[in-house]
């Protein structure tokens, strides 16, 4: 397979200002949705394939996207990092923002996705068409990567892990406040998060010491390697020590971040009476935070909300959607209803991780 770089691509970023004029066609031809990831046909490749492959570009390191055993692997220089530190794996070929590569005769880059660090949309462009796989987004800011851009396409494949109207995540701003305050009204105890090791940990501590907090926040063992990997991708974190071995005196009124699996472990009983808190955007549903006997339950999503998926395909108007993952049904109507054909894809290994 002949492989050509071809350096830094211009992704047409949609802005208000100005249309991009492309094709109206559709891309069955020479894309290929399977039950295990999405097949490249002409490049022989597939996009976060959930089993082992000769040729795989990886949009984010997320289990459920990134996985080891692929033959060769294409993703952004901090989505290989994760990679190597999760998994093992070997370095594979690095693809900054903007730049790319021809696969027999298809054009691959990769472009910021606002998920996580490093995490990437991958844009197709063969045939005259133009194919946008989104992986995981957001598009709200984000101390902890890159935004994401918006990119003129024919065809959108998107996520709809909350494509359900009721999930609308309130500012950042306001659950970090929310957190803070029960800190402050608890000085005899400390706050307790669960957070996914990637992404959503070190969104949390940077959001804090965006609001002000500079005091030392204490982690869990399971972060710390993690933690570190950001800081080395120059994102500034502040002072973390490991909560393990501390005296109960010493984390009164500290702020303490786990992974979700800790909070009801042995390992939280040598906290001071914790209040536990869940960061994810599944705690906008209340009978998920009942079930985890989650106190203080925090709307952070490193996910896009219903808003956010509603107005990103009103803003790119594709002349196909493909929805991934999620609710299908919900996000599939809405389009119905706006005049925009769409498609549910099902992708086996999507899950409604702590991550979201």
């Amino acid at each position: 397979m002949g492989l050509v770089y071809i350096g830094h691509v211009a992704p047409h970023i949609l802005h208000k200002q100005r249309t991009v004029s492309i094709s109206r066609t559709a891309a069955q031809a020479w894309i290929e949705p399977h039950a295990h990831g999405i097949y490249v046909k002409p490049a022989d490749m597939w996009i976060d394939p959930s089993r082992p492959a000769e040729r795989a570009l990886v949009t984010h390191g997320h289990a459920d996207h990134a996985r080891s055993g692929h033959g060769a692997v294409w993703a952004t220089p901090e989505t290989l990092a994760i990679m190597a530190l999760r998994y093992g794996t070997e370095m594979g070929t690095a693809v900054p923002y903007g730049d790319g590569f021809e696969a027999n005769g298809v054009k691959i880059s990769f472009h910021p996705a606002g998920h996580v660090l490093g995490s990437a949309q991958i844009l197709l462009e063969h045939a005259g068409e133009r194919v946008v796989v989104t992986g995981d987004y957001k598009r709200r800011f984000d101390p902890t990567c890159t935004p994401f851009e918006p990119i003129a396409c024919d065809v959108l494949i998107t996520e709809a892990t909350f494509g359900l109207p009721v999930f609308t995540h309130p500012p950042i701003e306001d659950e970090i406040a929310k957190l803070l305050a029960a800190r402050d009204a608890n000085a005899d105890r400390c706050i307790l998060i669960g957070a996914y090791a990637l992404g959503k940990a070190q969104r949390v501590i940077a959001e804090l010491r965006r609001a002000g907090y500079d005091a030392p926040i204490y982690i869990h063992g399971a972060m710390q390697k993690m933690c570190d990997l950001y800081a080395a991708h120059d994102v500034p974190l502040g002072e973390l020590i490991l909560a393990t071995g501390l005296a109960k005196a010493e984390m009164k009124g500290a702020i303490v971040i786990a992974p979700p699996s800790a909070l009801n472990d042995r390992w939280a009983q040598r906290l001071p009476d914790p209040i536990t808190a869940m960061a994810s955007g599944w705690m906008r549903v209340r009978q998920r935070a009942r079930q985890r006997n989650v106190e203080l339950p925090l709307v952070i999503s490193d996910h896009a909300d219903w808003t956010e998926l509603t107005d990103t395909l009103l803003e790119l108007r594709p002349s196909e959607t493909w929805i991934t993952h999620g609710r299908t049904d919900a996000l599939g109507r809405w389009c119905e209803l706006h005049q925009l054909k769409a498609r549910a894809l099902d992708l086996v290994g999507r899950e409604e991780e702590e991550e979201s």
